[in-house]
């Protein structure tokens, strides 16, 4: 039910995105980077569900903990992921890292339309469920 602590970082193109300005949609903010085997694993199924959602208010902040800008990029277009991404290629010494308790990855965290969190961790069907239930 709390607000989550704003974010701001660059995109792969340099532009400022700041997780706030997505105010009146639903957003998952999704912790990832290219290195890591199960958020690739989880990306084809991300791609579904926001293809099926994100003309109804859906939106994904997807925040990679990639170190090499070129990795993170060359993963955005390999995986077809359409969504935003951003980044300040620090790792786990990323400014998200405590100020969301990351401490594995993927994790993720569902935001309505206020930027509340509704709910963390959900995959897959959890997550695809949760979304027809609020996105009617």
């Amino acid at each position: 039910g709390n607000v989550a602590p704003e974010i701001s970082l660059p995109s792969p193109n340099g532009n400022e995105i700041a997780l706030s300005s997505l105010r009146g949609k639903y957003v998952l903010l999704d912790f990832w980077a290219s290195w890591c085997g199960p958020c690739r694993k989880e990306n084809p199924n991300l791609v579904r569900i926001y293809n099926r959602f994100k003309d109804k208010g859906f939106e994904i902040y997807a925040v990679s903990l990639d170190k090499a800008k070129e990795s993170w990029v060359r993963c955005i277009e390999q995986d077809k992921l359409t969504w935003i991404h951003v980044s300040d290629l620090k790792f786990w010494s990323s400014v998200v890292v405590p100020l969301y308790n990351v401490n594995s990855i993927p994790a993720n965290v569902l935001l309505d339309k206020e930027g509340r969190i509704i709910e963390r961790n959900l995959y897959n069907q959890a997550l695809e469920s949760k979304l027809a239930e609020i996105l009617k």
